[in-house]
């Protein structure tokens, strides 16, 4: 580690302790040529998650995209913020747990629609009308006509 300071790279590690919440290691330093002390932290390098959209184009996975997307679709629906943000880390966790580096963004939709199935029906054929890319109403009305059928085949 580089001390502030003066720029000399050898150091002793005073004190070690996690953080509050338990993500990072602080470090109290002190460099072995000026004496200065110093507060590092060291925490786990989390691996990037890159989504492979459609057109084969790459960009790293954004959760904060996911609850927008979420929240789009469950405008004037009983659904809070909270419970947006929730399937978002939900999904991102799924994502995670998969151990790929890569995901499609089809991936991510189904994960998504899957998620709003169980919370709002009405979110989630908004979201699928747009996810999907519905050619006609004919394809729409196909979908409506599954789900339709599926919630009957429960009851």
């Amino acid at each position: 580690m580089k001390c502030p300071y003066c720029s000399h790279t050898e150091d002793k590690v005073i004190d070690s302790r996690p953080t509050d919440d338990f993500t990072a290691v602080r470090r109290r330093r002190e460099c072995l040529k000026c004496g200065s002390r110093f507060t590092t932290y060291e925490k786990v390098e989390e691996s990037q998650l890159m989504v492979v959209k459609k057109d084969g184009s790459r960009q790293l996975f954004e959760r904060e995209k996911i609850t927008n997307c979420i929240m789009k679709a469950c405008a004037k629906r009983p659904v809070s913020v909270v419970q947006a943000e929730e399937i978002s880390a939900s999904v991102e966790q799924q994502l995670l747990n998969s151990m790929k580096r890569e995901v499609s963004s089809h991936e991510i939709g189904e994960l998504i629609m899957a998620k709003l199935k169980e919370l709002d029906e009405v979110a989630y054929v908004r979201f699928a009308s747009v996810y999907k890319q519905f050619k006609d109403v004919d394809s729409f009305m196909d979908e409506l006509k599954t789900m339709i059928e599926r919630k009957n085949d429960g009851n």
